[in-house]
């Protein structure tokens, strides 16, 4: 039977940035297509990927976690400090393929083990409304939706969850 593992990873190895720029490209995909009709041009995934800093994704305030299903990458999940008791989830990313074979629980309660290693006693973040099993998994795993807590603006939902 094939196996989920989790651990660290730095955020900038060439796995990380290879499941990164697959998260850029199926978020920004859906996004543009909902939005103009059309994928995102490369230079505009290009521009969001090299762009991106994700340095706080290091200790000791953040880790970057990757997911591997039968030893091979397969899912990303970023937690950062905020303050002393919040941290934030970001980039939760499973592998088209390999969605439904459990990796997104998997890769989310590491991350809620990471938060509490890192001292915090709640997890916060963020998604977009067209993200919608994002949503039904924070909602199946604990996380009740919250007034905003940042401005992003790609930013149309908030969660909270106690750790």
């Amino acid at each position: 039977m094939t196996s989920w593992t989790v651990a660290p990873e730095p955020y900038d190895s060439p796995v990380a940035a290879a499941l990164w720029r697959a998260y850029y490209t199926e978020v920004s995909d859906r996004y543009y297509l909902l939005h103009q009709g059309r994928r995102t041009e490369p230079e505009e995934l290009e521009r969001e990927v090299t762009g991106a800093d994700w340095s706080a994704l290091t200790p000791p305030k953040g880790r970057l976690l990757v997911a591997r299903y039968g030893g091979e990458p397969a899912g990303t999940a970023g937690v950062r400090l905020l303050d002393a008791d919040t941290a934030e989830l970001k980039r939760v990313y499973v592998r088209e393929e390999l969605r439904g074979k459990g990796g997104g629980p998997v890769l989310v309660r590491a991350a809620e083990d990471t938060a509490r290693e890192l001292g915090a006693a709640r997890m916060i973040l963020d998604t977009r409304d067209d993200l919608t099993e994002a949503r039904a998994l924070y909602t199946r795993l604990g996380y009740e939706e919250t007034g905003p807590h940042n401005d992003d603006p790609y930013a149309e939902h908030w969660f909270a969850k106690k750790l």
